[in-house]
């Protein structure tokens, strides 16, 4: 895969990667995953959440309510 990169990114990437002492390459591997790994937590607590409401929904209104 060929990644095309802007000035801006090529320094923050070099930057990372020497703090980091790791390559470019790792940089966007960790940040990929970490996005993927956040995106499907978000999931995850969304439809937890709508089954929560759904359950308890009510007792949630009355609370407010006081």
């Amino acid at each position: 895969m060929t990644l095309r990169t802007d000035e801006e990114l090529d320094r923050a990437l070099s930057a990372l990667a020497e703090a980091e002492g790791i390559s470019r390459q790792e940089i966007i591997r960790r940040a990929v995953l970490e996005r993927y790994e956040r995106a499907g937590h978000t999931s995850t607590v969304s439809s937890s959440t709508e089954r929560m409401v759904d359950r308890w929904g009510d007792v949630l209104d009355r609370l407010g309510s006081v």
